[in-house]
This record gives structure tokens, sequence and C-alpha cells, in this order.
């Protein structure tokens, strides 16, 4: 016998949305704080859907075949953002295809790759950067990530197309930029054209003008007869499916934007928290900065991948505030049983990361920024899941572990930074994601030379560290 739906908030849906868009945290922790690790969340015009945060709970959702559950068909609220085609929104065989399909260029040899670019590019943005003026943190790690994404996987280092395709993104992304206007994504009377200043006409705008570069890069690219590169977008290209027949345009554009919308914001993100409790936190910046030096001139970028603490820094970042609170809905085809409770098929199952991640029972003074806990104990997928996890896990997750760190260690050996106030910043959300409110303003105090560092570091606790 299928159970009814667990115990949630019986308030007016239209108020539970509102306070779902304005602080999805405080909406969380309220829940988890009257409901415990399982309860229901209705919304106005979305389906209900369950929230759990029990380990265990998790692991029995994401250790079921994945043939037994649908998530893309859950996911309709980024189809404005990433079109109908994107891996986001595929389920079966299809999703599995494609999935296999773009999985190469993130892993093994082709990730090494990337390392000495994502130096380059860090280095190129930081020096830009004036003495004693101060910058947006989050917009300067949005200009490199962007950058990784465009010249790594899309093999576009200059050009028209390259120079224009960057401030339309950002222009895009910016349209839900804050709670107020990521609204556009929750309200569907707000996704008309209600004339030249409408946000959903300047979305529609932004979008198409993309897609129009994102075309004209793919006709260059079936014209030329030449040996193809070993960028994403050319093993798109070349893919044919069981019949041999290629990915149509419309495919390749819509999962060329997920890439580029879903590949460098929200490492951006990550970074800007990242900077935000490396200077907020002496102590931390201290640590880092010897482990840092440990190292040399001129690391290999392998070996700074390898940093134990560095390390520590990213996964704690990630672990306070993750980028998006929940994981990827599961839609179970027959009924599931999870926890002992029996769940009817299509009920929305969501694993909550930033429940799971402040339990205090794993993180003790979990409200605290404190990297060693990861250098003390290893976390199993279920406790730790910041890029979600099963078949629905982040396909750029081992990209995005690289770049926070290559871009951490060069800009952080080379630069003196500072927070530009003691305000402090709080989680706000950006679209569906988790940002920083301000963007974390942060000022350039001087540059660091061999003069500056420590000659001989103090060793850091080496223990293994949960990947």
């Amino acid at each position: 016998m299928v159970s009814k739906l667990p115990d949630g908030s019986e308030s007016f849906a239209w108020w539970e949305l509102i306070k779902w868009i304005a602080d999805p945290l405080a909406y969380l922790e309220a829940g988890a704080r009257r409901y415990g690790e399982v309860f229901t969340i209705k919304l106005r015009g979305f389906a209900p859907f369950v929230i759990i945060s029990n380990p265990q709970g998790i692991q029995e959702i994401l250790s079921v075949d994945a043939k037994l559950f649908d998530s893309g068909s859950a996911n309709n609220i980024v189809r404005p953002l990433v079109g109908d085609n994107s891996l986001l929104l595929l389920d079966g065989d299809r999703h599995k295809r494609q999935r296999k399909l773009l999985m190469p260029p993130f892993h093994g040899e082709r990730l090494q790759a990337y390392g000495q670019i994502i130096c380059e590019i860090s280095e190129k943005v930081a020096s830009q950067w004036t003495e004693g003026n101060s910058f947006i943190a989050r917009s300067a790690m949005q200009d490199i990530t962007l950058e990784v994404i465009l010249q790594a996987v899309f093999g576009l280092y200059e050009g028209e197309r390259y120079q224009q395709l960057k401030p339309l993104l950002a222009a895009m992304l910016d349209l839900t930029g804050s709670p107020l206007r990521s609204s556009i994504l929750f309200f569907k009377f707000l996704q008309r054209d209600w004339g030249a200043w409408s946000p959903w006409r300047r979305m529609e705008q932004r979008k198409q003008e993309i897609y129009d570069l994102l075309q004209a890069e793919i006709d260059e690219r079936r014209a030329d007869r030449e040996i193809p590169g070993n960028d994403i977008l050319s093993l798109m290209l070349l893919a044919r499916d069981e019949n041999g027949e290629p990915m149509s345009d419309e495919e390749l554009k819509d999962e060329m934007m997920t890439l580029l919308v879903a590949g460098h914001e929200t490492t951006a993100t990550a970074l800007a928290w990242a900077f935000y409790w490396i200077h907020k936190l002496p102590e931390v910046r201290e640590k880092l900065l010897q482990e840092l030096d440990s190292l040399g001139e001129n690391p290999d970028p392998m070996a700074i991948y390898q940093l134990p603490y560095l390390s520590a820094v990213c996964q704690e970042t990630l672990r306070i505030y993750p980028i998006v609170p929940i994981a990827f809905f599961r839609l179970p085809r027959k009924p599931v049983e999870i926890m002992g409770r029996s769940f009817a098929p299509g009920t929305m199952l969501a694993s909550c990361i930033y429940l799971v991640h402040h339990r205090e029972d794993l993180y003790p003074q979990s409200k605290q920024f404190k990297p060693e806990r990861f250098l003390e104990r290893q976390y199993s997928p279920y406790e730790y899941l910041p890029f979600g996890g099963g078949n629905r896990r982040c396909l750029g997750y081992a990209l995005a572990q690289l770049e926070m760190k290559l871009v951490l260690a060069t800009i952080l050996s080379r630069y003196q930074l500072a927070l530009a106030d003691n305000k402090p910043v709080k989680p706000q959300r950006r679209g569906l994601t988790i940002a920083p409110d301000s963007g974390v303003r942060m000022v350039l105090t001087g540059k660091r030379d061999r003069a500056t560092r420590a000659i001989e570091p103090k060793p850091v606790k080496k223990e293994a560290v949960a990947q």
C-alpha cells in the first residue's frame, strides 16, 4: 500500500512559493525544524515534492536502478534557459546516450590538459586589477570560468563570435540575478512578452542572440573539411546514434547552451564564496598560503590539485553553501520504498544537499567554516554531495574542482587581496542557485613575491581527503 505524502506546511501555496523564492535556505531549515528529516513542500504552480535529508534515505534513492526513476521531466523550470533538448531535461536511453557522449572531455587526460589553460586565464584576468581599487569577486570569477568553457570546451579563443558570446550570456543570466528577478522562473504569468522592457522578452532576445552565434559556429564547423578539434563541440558534431544519424542543430545548440550556463556560473559562484571565507578568516588564509608556497615557483597544476588543505577549503566552501540546495528530483515509475515509507509513482523525491550538509551529527558547528573537518574524516557520497549523485551527478564536477583549486592557487600565490568591507556576506537566491548577496567586493592591496612568502612553511596535516 502506498502511503500518503509526509507532513508539510499547509499554509497558502502562494505564500509558500514566495518564501521559497525569497530565502530558500531559511525555508528548508524551518521545515526541518518542524517536520524532521522528511517533509513535503507544496508550492503554487508546482507538484508537491518530498524533501529528504537523511543520508540513509538519500542512499536508498541514489542506489535504486536509474531505470526505475525519471528526472528530466521534473526539471521544466530550467527549460527557458537551456531549451527542450538539454541533458537536464532528458530521461531514459536518450539521457544515457547524451551523457556518455558529453562525458569524455570532462575527465581523464582531457581534464589534465585544461590545467595550464586555467592558470593562464586566471593570471590574465587578475593582472587587470589595479592596486587600491575594488572589484566584485563573483564577476571576476565569471570572467575566468566563462573563458575556460569557451576555450577548453568549445575551442573558442578569439574572434568576433567569441567576443559577442561573453557579454550576451552574462546579460541573460543577470536577468535572474536576485530573488525578485528570479521570480520569472517560478511564475508562469511572468513568462510572457509584455513589451520591449519585459524581463521575459529580454531573456528570449538574449537567448536567441546566443543561439544565432552557436548556429554560426556549428555551420562553420560543418563546412570545415579539415580534421576537427578535440573540444566537445567537435565530438558532438561527429557523434552518431544507433541509426547512424548525427545530432540535429537544435540538439547541438541546446546542449551547448546547457554547458555554457551550467559550466561557468556555478563555478564562479563557488569561487566567490571561497575568496570570501579565505579572507574573512585569516588563519585559513595563512594556512593555505603556507601550503601553496611549499610547492615553490611555477608548480605543476596537478601537484596543486593534490594539495590536501586546498582541497579541504574547496570542499568546505561547497558544503556550507552548496550552489544548489537540492539535487535533481527523482520520479519513481512504480511504487518505491524509502526509509520504510512507500511512495507512489510520480512522487517527486528531492535529496536535500543543504540540510544534509548542515546536520550537526555529521558536521558539528555546521554554520562555521572549518576546512579541517575534511582532513579529519571521509564523508560518504550520501553525506557530502555538492554535485548531486547517481546518474544525475553534475557532469562537470571534476572540471569544477580542478578550476576552483587552480584559480585560487594562481591568484592567492601572486596577489594580496582583502575584503572591501567587514559586513557579513549572506546567501541569496540567484536564479536556481545560491550566491553571495553582494557578489563579494574585494580590493587588491598588492602583489606577493618570493620575499613575502614563508621560507619554511609549516607542514599541513595531510590525511586523506574525500573527493
